[in-house]
């Protein structure tokens, strides 16, 4: 169980420390069919993945309340949602770095600045998977195995790309191929430290997983729908992102349901 948990918590570091690795053999930017694709595809494990592991168990451990089971599930999704609202507007994340990082400021150090906000909005996906493995290994959750692996996996997926778009601009402005990847892979490192830091804090606040768990499925969601799927919509018109994304949202739901 042990080996389980511990490589679940460092699968979105990997799909990182992957991307950041495109620096080392590739001369232009990812893809943009492979990283559409990409993108579709995590977007709809993550969507699935919110609903069948976080917030169907969150209610089934609320089922005491009757007809208002849903309520920590509500309160909790909300809660995930204007926390990444909050950090949003704090730190500004990719298509924002991209669109509106002008000023002063030299392209590197903009580098720079998108590597700090990588990282920080690593955090609440580090902490999504935390829960979500907490919640498997209270035994109380209805959470299985797979629907944990999926999450962790689902999140990877986003993770490579993104690992890509950090390193690969570093090299452009003269930084080392080495220096890049380590730059790019060290953006991911807050992801394990989060789950780690979350199930910890889970043991001690077991009645509360149920709004922790639809808390992370809050954070999962506005990650979606503000970052992956303009991502895989923007850009000339293609349908690549929405088949990937049916075909992600499909694959996680028949896992979580077949092998729970």
């Amino acid at each position: 169980m042990q080996r389980e948990v511990f490589q679940g918590i460092l699968l979105p570091f990997l799909g990182t420390m992957l991307g950041s690795a495109c620096v080392l053999f590739m001369k232009n930017k990812l893809n943009w069919g492979v990283q559409r694709a990409l993108t579709g595809f995590a977007a709809g494990v993550m969507v699935a993945a919110s609903i069948w592991s976080l917030l169907i168990p969150a209610m089934e451990q609320s089922e005491f309340m009757g007809r208002l089971s849903f309520l920590p599930a509500v309160a909790g999704f909300w809660l995930g949602i204007l926390f990444l609202l909050l950090l949003d507007r704090a730190v500004p994340h990719l298509h924002m770095n991209s669109s509106k990082a002008e000023g002063p400021k030299s392209s590197l150090q903009k580098q720079v600045l998108l590597v700090l906000a990588v990282t920080l909005h690593n955090l609440p996906e580090g902490m999504a998977v935390g829960v979500v493995y907490a919640g498997w290994l209270s035994g109380e959750t209805g959470i299985t195995a797979m629907g944990a692996l999926a999450l962790s996996l689902g999140i990877a997926i986003q993770n490579f790309p993104e690992g890509a778009i950090i390193s690969m601009p570093l090299r452009a402005e003269g930084v080392g191929k080495g220096k890049a990847f380590l730059y790019g892979a060290l953006s991911g490192v807050m992801e394990p430290m989060g789950a780690v830091l979350t199930m910890l804090a889970a043991g001690f606040l077991v009645p509360l997983l149920p709004y922790l768990l639809s808390f992370a499925a809050g954070a999962m969601v506005y990650v979606v729908v503000e970052e992956l799927i303009p991502e895989m919509s923007a850009g000339k018109h293609s349908n690549i992102g929405t088949l990937l994304f049916a075909a992600g949202f499909t694959v996680m739901m028949a896992l979580d349901v077949a092998l729970g």
